[in-house]
């Protein structure tokens, strides 16, 4: 419950839409539309990002849920590209979720035909964190101890909804 929350609420969907729609400069599509990479991605960026903050310290149950998530994401991953990329079938694809995760079949099902009817959609979660990630790193290694990490997020949450290359561009003009 806790990384779903941090996923979806605070710091994830919940203030990354709140701020999008404050941002009243920028045209309606931007505040209110979706990039899938970019706005799965902060929410999966912000469930580390709990995890960074120690929000898990001493509290196993916490830590557990968290990596039965990121467990989760895992095997996304290997379904949505066996579903569109190696011709998997849906009884492949749920057999190998049942396999993986300590989930109940009916979930399971579900998030298969999820898959099968959004191609692409689960594997943009990772893709955009790791994206996200990737930009931290780099601006940190660039600006050195001029790095913030609060000035970070208000670069990359101040672009409402763009794709990554947008967002990349966004982030490598701050850090010059």
């Amino acid at each position: 419950l806790k990384t779903l929350t941090y996923h979806e609420a605070a710091p994830g969907h919940l203030l990354q839409g709140a701020l999008a729609r404050e941002a009243g400069e920028l045209p309606i599509y931007r505040r209110v539309g979706g990039f899938s990479a970019y706005g799965e991605g902060w929410g999966l960026y912000s469930e580390r990002l709990a995890d960074e903050l120690g929000v898990y310290d001493g509290d196993p149950f916490g830590r557990i849920g968290y990596l039965e998530s990121f467990l989760f994401r895992a095997c996304r991953l290997v379904v949505d590209t066996g579903l569109h990329a190696m011709g998997w079938s849906r009884q492949q694809a749920i057999d190998f979720m049942v396999e993986h995760m300590p989930v109940d079949l009916d979930s399971i099902t579900v998030e298969v035909d999820r898959y099968i009817g959004m191609p692409g959609q689960a594997l943009s979660y990772k893709v955009g964190q790791r994206e996200i990630l990737r930009l931290r790193a780099d601006a940190a290694a660039t600006m050195g101890e001029r790095f913030e990490i609060k000035d970070f997020h208000d670069v990359v949450l101040g672009a409402a909804t763009v794709s990554l290359p947008v967002l990349r561009r966004r982030v490598e003009d701050w850090v010059q």
